[in-house]
């Protein structure tokens, strides 16, 4: 599963690009020779500048070593680079040491960036971990992509787990997004993860999940009473070929049958949390699979993406395009949705393609 932004290694903890740590070296070699060619100009002093570009790419150390051959090359006559005296070196001085404090204290920074950048990384990822490829009979693919800057999590879910009455899988979208909705995605699975041991019916599983966000509302701080969310829940029988669908206010599944694209209509349920359900739960739609059928579940980031003229992005008319992708369908929807909004939707987007493989060639 793909959830990880794409962002540049040294912005993520890691070491800085070749190029950064070669332009300080680059740079004095430039300056000596350009002052050496035209000895009447006065290059030398642009040399001061090294050891501050050095801090940004090396730590305390290695600052320190360019800060030393910076004033070795302006006060040392014989080497016709500079002629710096007094004060000049003392200013040069005091620039090498400012820079070797900010190395350190960069150099600092950035371990505990990546400390804490770690352990959250690691905590999103027990909130919602990566959909494994294959749950009981299964074949799973899912991406998801939060509309918060630097979260794996936001206010979309999806989860796929076997239990004794089938594989269970669940896509939903929390009120909110970001990490504010992160509690609320933690909580909804919790409840889908027990549900699916211990409730028979597809439909006791909407209703403990309505049940869940009704209690967090009543406990939850009084500015915000009420929690919801839609949601679609599918549950694969044991020794059949079909699907269960219940729709919580969701988007509808999309089957793709070859080519062909169709929603599959399920009996409309009101969205969780609301405490709309009662004792009329929406009744499962139950659909027969056919080998090669695919189900694509989505949250509505998807959906109301907008291109520059403000027009929607229609996924279930760009599907037939993009089936036969190579990188896969779900890698293939999501470059075109990039494509499309100039860059990616401003929403959380989940998306969930799930299929049973064809039955077994009797010999």
């Amino acid at each position: 599963m793909r959830r990880v932004r794409e962002e540049p290694g040294w912005l993520r903890g890691e070491p800085p690009p070749r190029w950064a740590r070669i332009a300080p070296v680059a740079a004095t070699v430039l300056l000596c020779l350009a002052q050496w060619l035209t000895p009447g100009a006065e290059l030398g002093y642009f040399l001061a500048g090294i050891p501050a570009v050095a801090a940004f790419a090396y730590g305390a150390t290695g600052t320190a070593v360019f800060a030393t051959v910076v004033l070795l090359l302006l006060g040392i006559p014989q080497l016709g680079v500079a002629h710096a005296r007094g004060t000049d070196l003392a200013t040069v001085a005091v620039v090498g040491l400012l820079s070797v404090v900010i190395a350190w204290v960069r150099h600092r920074r950035d371990a505990q960036l990546v400390s804490v950048r770690t352990a959250a990384e690691a905590a999103q990822l027990a909130v919602l971990p990566p959909v494994p490829e294959r749950v009981g009979p299964v074949r799973c693919t899912g991406l998801y992509r939060a509309a918060q800057q630097g979260t794996l999590v936001g206010g979309d879910l999806f989860d796929v787990r076997a239990g004794p009455y089938g594989v269970r899988a669940v896509v939903g979208d929390v009120q909110g997004h970001g990490l504010a909705a992160v509690g609320t995605v933690a909580a909804l699975l919790g409840a889908f993860r027990e549900a699916v041991l211990d409730d028979r019916e597809l439909p006791a599983v909407a209703a403990r999940l309505d049940r869940r966000l009704l209690k967090d509302a009543q406990d939850g701080p009084l500015e915000h009473p009420e929690l919801f969310a839609t949601a679609v829940l599918l549950e694969f029988p044991p020794g059949r070929d079909l699907v269960r669908i219940v729709s919580c206010g969701h988007p509808p599944v999309l089957l793709l049958r070859g080519r062909s694209v169709s929603e599959v209509t399920a009996e409309p349920g009101p969205p969780l949390g609301l405490g709309l359900t009662g004792p009329e739960l929406p009744q499962p739609t139950e659909l027969r699979l056919l080998p090669g059928d695919r189900l694509l579940a989505h949250t509505d980031g998807v959906t109301e993406a907008r291109d520059a003229a403000g027009h929607f992005y229609p996924l279930s008319l760009r599907l037939p395009g993009l089936t036969t992708d190579p990188a896969g369908l779900v890698s293939a929807v999501w470059r075109d949705l990039e494509g499309f909004s100039d860059g990616g939707p401003r929403d959380d987007v989940a998306l969930l393609v799930l299929s049973l493989p064809p039955p077994a060639a009797t010999p």
